[in-house]
């Protein structure tokens, strides 16, 4: 017989004992009933109940469980009737999960949860801003059917980039994995260009009813003028995982000097040069298709960083933090 795990008897504790304390006297049976367990496994949560509650954990603190003829009380746990006080960054910690569970498949994009997200969301001032990436591809399976059928499809696409949401109408040669990631190799009728798009940033996909035929050269319909927009595809059709970024010639190049706490960028981030000084810092010079892009990961580095080149930037990104401290305040 195994143990159940410490971690799903904690979720199911969090769940049972604010239910409790909404329906003091529920019995044994009926909450057995609701939280899909056997009686066993309920008087065995039960018994740890005891032992939770605030610091500092004097008796006053723990929370009281008594049974009585079957039925269940609750003392000392009034905290979970009442309102939550959130900071900021519970706030966020909270929305991010929240955005996390509505993330996974078959989960209600109009029900109580997202209701409530968008209430917090609003509170906060994230609006759509904020975007919950996890690792499974969604809509992996339906952009590989539609590259296999040749079938043209609309595609709700958030640009991390620009933090935009767009519809677009894609034609999808190809969706294959690199560096960790999924992406669609595709011609983007939005954009009249071919684009390179990631398929967990995806929020939805919808099928047009049309149809494409790939062109002698690998692509997808007629000759495409040029065009410029997000992510461009490396190389153009029949593109190489191996090369997922290739930076336009009319991108900004940015020279930053990285204390030794940010040695991580250079290996994060495509660079078209780094050099080490003799302090130990970095010059390091990467290119920002996207000055939102950019404005993230200068506040994440905040004084590990020191903007050397173009002077513009300095002030973009002093401008980005005064944003910042406005919502906080």
């Amino acid at each position: 017989m195994t143990r159940p795990d410490a971690a799903l008897r904690l979720r199911r504790l969090l769940t049972i004992i604010p239910w409790i304390v909404d329906h003091q006297g529920s019995t044994l049976d009926e909450l057995a009933a609701r939280f899909g367990m056997k009686l066993a496994e309920l008087e065995r949560d039960l018994e740890l109940v005891p032992f939770c509650g605030l610091p500092p954990y004097t008796p006053d603190r723990l929370i009281d469980c008594e049974i009585v003829d079957g039925r269940v009380f609750l003392r000392f746990a009034e905290y979970f009737a009442r309102p939550l006080s959130l900071t900021p960054g519970e706030g966020f910690a909270l929305l991010a999960a929240g955005q996390a569970l509505l993330a996974v498949p078959g989960a209600d994009p109009s029900g109580s949860l997202a209701a409530a997200l968008g209430k917090l969301a609003g509170l906060l001032g994230a609006g759509d801003g904020m975007a919950v990436e996890l690792g499974a591809a969604r809509y992996l399976e339906p952009l590989r059917a539609a590259a296999g059928a040749g079938e043209r499809v609309e595609i709700d696409y958030y640009t991390f980039g620009r933090d935009e949401l767009t519809t677009r109408r894609i034609d999808p040669r190809a969706v294959f994995a690199a560096a960790g990631q999924w992406y669609v190799d595709a011609y983007c009728h939005r954009a009249g260009d071919d684009r390179l798009f990631r398929v967990d940033r995806v929020r939805g996909v919808r099928p047009t009813g049309e149809h494409f035929e790939a062109a002698s050269d690998g692509g997808a319909g007629p000759t495409r003028p040029g065009g410029s927009g997000v992510s461009p595809v490396p190389g153009g059709p029949g593109v190489s995982p191996g090369a997922i970024f290739n930076p336009r010639p009319s991108d900004r190049r940015v020279t930053l000097l990285l204390n030794a706490s940010a040695a991580w960028v250079p290996e994060s981030y495509p660079m078209e040069s780094v050099d080490e000084l003799p302090d130990g810092r970095l010059r390091v010079v990467l290119v920002a298709s996207e000055r939102a892009w950019l404005e993230r990961l200068l506040l994440r580095l905040g004084p590990a960083a020191e903007v050397l080149d173009p002077a513009e930037v300095r002030v973009e990104a002093a401008e980005a933090a005064r944003r910042l401290l406005v919502r906080y305040g």
